[in-house]
C-alpha cells in the first residue's frame, strides 16, 4: 500500500501533467516499491466509498489525498506531503510556514476555484449533474469572450 493516495482529475491536462511528473520522479526515487498511487477521479467507476467518503463534487473542487492511515489531507497539504515522498518537500515547505502558509492557501483556493474555467472544462455543477446523468450530451466547454 502507498504511503499517500492522491485524487486528481483525469479529464485536466495540467493535473495529469503534474501526476505523471510526480508518478515518475517516485518509480525513480523507490523503483516497484512507490510511495504514491494516483486515483483517477473523473473514471465512471470512482466510488467515494472506497476513498475515505470523498465525493466527486468534493475532488472536484480542490485536490485530496488519503494517507495510509486513512486520513484525508486536502489543498497544499497534498502537495507538501506528495513531494516530501519524493525527495522534494523543501518545495512546498514554505507553504506550511506561519506568514506563507495563509497567503499560499488563498492563492491556491483562487486556483482551485478557477481550474475548470482556466482548463476550458464545464463549471463544477454541469460536471456533477452530467455525472448523474442528468446531462444527455456531453458537456460543452465554457467559454470566455461574446
Amino acid at each position: 500500500m502507498a504511503d499517500l493516495t492522491l485524487l486528481y482529475d483525469g479529464g485536466c491536462p495540467l493535473c495529469v501533467r503534474e501526476v505523471l511528473w510526480l508518478e515518475r520522479r517516485d518509480r525513480k526515487l523507490h523503483g516497484d516499491r512507490p510511495q504514491l498511487a494516483f486515483v483517477d477521479i473523473d473514471q465512471p467507476g470512482y466510488d467515494p466509498a472506497a476513498h475515505a467518503g470523498v465525493t466527486y463534487r468534493q475532488a472536484m473542487g480542490r485536490i485530496h489525498a488519503i494517507a495510509a492511515d486513512g486520513s484525508v489531507l486536502r489543498d497544499l497539504a497534498v502537495f507538501r506531503a506528495s513531494y516530501r515522498l519524493i525527495g522534494l518537500g523543501w518545495l512546498y515547505a514554505p507553504t506550511g510556514w506561519p506568514l506563507l502558509g495563509p497567503l499560499a492557501e488563498g492563492l491556491y483556493h483562487l486556483w482551485a476555484e478557477r481550474r475548470l474555467w482556466l482548463t476550458r472544462r464545464p463549471d463544477l455543477d454541469t460536471l456533477c449533474r452530467c455525472r448523474s446523468g442528468a446531462c444527455t450530451t456531453a458537456p460543452e466547454p465554457v467559454r470566455s469572450g461574446g
